[in-house]
């Protein structure tokens, strides 16, 4: 996996808390159940991610750098996939 690639799967659980936590404050002004692909929802998702994505990849990438790096796999770990390097 890329180095960008693991930041992005780093980051996915704030992301994805991100849009429920606007979901449920757009159900809130609403005063009914919005879902997490309203527009507005989506709208709102994306102003948060621009206002805080900065301090989102510091901080995945501070968790990338202080996990233990993965150098081989042997194939009973990887479920049947052989993973072969380079």
């Amino acid at each position: 996996m890329s180095q960008s690639a693991s930041i992005l799967f780093i980051q996915l659980p704030a992301n994805r808390q991100i849009i429920c936590d606007e979901a449920w404050l757009e159900a809130e002004r609403r005063g009914c159940w919005v879902g997490t692909d309203d527009c507005v929802v989506r709208e709102n998702v994306c102003l948060v991610v621009l206002r805080v994505g900065r301090q989102l990849r510091e901080s995945a990438e501070r968790v990338q750098a202080t996990a233990p790096r993965m150098t081989s796999m042997r194939p009973a770990e990887t479920d049947g996939v052989v993973i072969r390097p380079g």
